[in-house]
């Protein structure tokens, strides 16, 4: 199979299979916001406004990364890139490996074009610096007229896939690659960054990290929809780190580098836990999938709503911003 009939049956196995984590949840249901009923807010006054990664967003919400290369990515990513520009959040790009390997790609992943303005990330596999160094990292943005580029971790997703497997010495790599000319953030793609994670790029010159725990999509289980047309090892694909755990880890060993929280924050009251639980921002992307599919007018309709629905959450909460959010939260009892 090659990489192009891969990104096709990743998204058919998103659209039409069951590749969400079974029994493994984001554990953002095990807190409730600590709500206030006197604080004295106007919903008026709720400002939802982030700075991330040297520019303002409108609100703290990343488009997760999704596809790009085969033949519905150009149409799935300029729908998600309109809808952020007209939003003001920003977006993370699919995986630029194929735009290395086949500059014939590229124009699938170009959305500069209808989303001048956006923060726009791009992406490449932590594995792939075995490969590709700093000058190729430098075109790979470059190309992409990107702002930032993500470097994703994911040693279960490629191993499920018998993909690129050898991770050692990685983190050396990277430590002779940083600083880049422009800010990078390192970022799981489902299964979760915890402490360990998190000492092991305490040292490192990052602009942001992405914990991407485990209750939303299950990559493991979408690499055996992939391979099998079903799960065989259900088990191995609930690995993870859920979502509410690795916000906590990350951030009880990182406390001031920039956190995004993805993994299953599919609601935007599950934006506003894990923003008291202490990260910055929020990123999906499943979610966003059919309705990219529809157009950008059915993106930003989905977005409209979940925004909406944060910004009624910290005015629950007498948060007037994303910041004043942190924790305002306890455990369920």
């Amino acid at each position: 199979m090659n990489a192009i009939e891969r990104k096709r049956k990743h998204l058919e196995a998103c659209l039409e299979g069951q590749v969400a984590y079974q029994r493994v949840s984001t554990g953002l249901e095990g807190y409730r916001l600590r709500y206030q009923a006197l604080a004295g807010l106007s919903l008026s006054q709720v400002d939802l406004s982030t700075p991330f990664l040297g520019k303002t967003l409108k609100a703290p919400f990343l488009i997760g990364a999704m596809t790009g290369g085969e033949a519905l990515g150009q149409r799935i990513n300029h729908a998600l890139a309109e809808a952020a520009e007209s939003l003001g959040i920003g977006m993370m790009l699919g995986s630029g490996r194929l735009v290395l390997e086949r500059p014939e790609t590229l124009k699938s992943f170009k959305v500069r074009q209808v989303a001048p303005k956006i923060l726009l990330i791009a992406n490449l596999g932590l594995v792939q610096l075995t490969r590709y160094r700093r000058d190729a990292l430098i075109r790979l943005v470059e190309l992409l007229e990107a702002d930032a580029l993500a470097l994703h971790i994911n040693p279960l997703q490629e191993a499920v896939q018998k993909g690129d497997t050898d991770f050692f010495g990685l983190l050396r790599i990277l430590e002779t690659l940083l600083p880049l000319p422009f800010p990078v953030m390192v970022k799981e793609v489902g299964h979760g960054l915890g402490r360990e994670a998190a000492l092991a790029l305490k040292d490192l010159p990052l602009a942001a990290i992405d914990v991407a725990g485990a209750g939303g999509t299950s990559w493991a289980r979408v690499e055996e929809w992939v391979r099998y047309g079903e799960v065989r090892h259900p088990e191995l694909c609930e690995i993870g780190i859920p979502t509410a755990q690795a916000i906590q880890e990350v951030r009880e060993v990182l406390p001031h580098i920039p956190l995004v929280a993805s993994g299953g924050v599919y609601t935007g009251t599950d934006a506003v836990k894990a923003l008291a639980l202490g990260a910055n921002l929020v990123s999906a992307a499943r979610p966003l999938l059919k309705p990219a599919l529809e157009g950008p007018e059915a993106v930003q309709n989905y977005l409209k709503d979940y925004l909406s629905e944060m910004r009624i959450a910290l005015f629950a909460i007498g948060a007037k911003n994303p910041q004043e959010a942190q924790g305002r939260i306890e455990p369920k009892t």
